[in-house]
């Protein structure tokens, strides 16, 4: 039962840990990077479409991207959700493909983008940690219920502080990793 309650908190956590990698693509670093436009949705027939299924998104250079959509009717709906998008870009349109400039981010905004970097980090933290909560709970239940010993639970509560504290540092590690992306000119 303990096992499962600890493989249950990793496999919680390990998604927590992919939450935050998908938030911090959403901040962008001045460099193309096809992810970036991963929450765009483009109005594929009256669906809801991800960019990266109605066309060929890659990178023409450091600074911009180049879109190739499947059809050419879906040049417009493609632009226009890219503007929509709050990606700050502004795409251009040549009639057979879309480029996308990446504008240079100044001081001030690679800033603003780390203040948006810790703040993901903060609340992967706070997952991690109620995740640590809720699986100590469970293992102060099968006390209560006397389906385990007090040692059990002394020892799955530190299995459980050391997964919270693996995966911390793994949170640590990818906002050290974004910020020196973001800080770098």
């Amino acid at each position: 039962m303990i096992d499962e309650i600890l493989i249950d908190a990793e496999e919680r956590m390990d998604k927590s840990l992919i939450s935050l990698d998908s938030a911090f693509n959403k901040i962008r670093t001045g460099r193309a990077h096809p992810n970036i436009l991963d929450n765009v949705y483009v109005d594929y027939y009256g669906t809801d479409t991800p960019i990266q299924q109605v066309s060929n998104v890659t990178v023409e250079d450091a600074r911009s991207l180049l879109i190739t959509p499947w059809e050419k009717p879906m040049l417009g709906p493609i632009e226009k959700a890219i503007i929509r998008s709050d990606l700050g870009l502004n795409p251009s349109n040549n009639g057979d493909v879309i480029r996308v400039p990446m504008p240079a981010l100044t001081e001030e905004t690679r800033m603003e983008y780390t203040k948006q970097a810790k703040h993901e980090a903060e609340n992967s933290r706070v997952a991690l940690r109620n995740i640590r909560r809720d699986a100590n709970q469970h293992v102060k239940d099968l006390l209560k219920d006397k389906e385990i010993s007090e040692d059990d639970e002394r020892k799955a509560e530190q299995d459980i502080q050391k997964l919270t504290d693996s995966h911390i540092a793994k949170v640590e590690e990818k906002y050290s990793a974004k910020e020196t992306d973001l800080l770098a000119i």
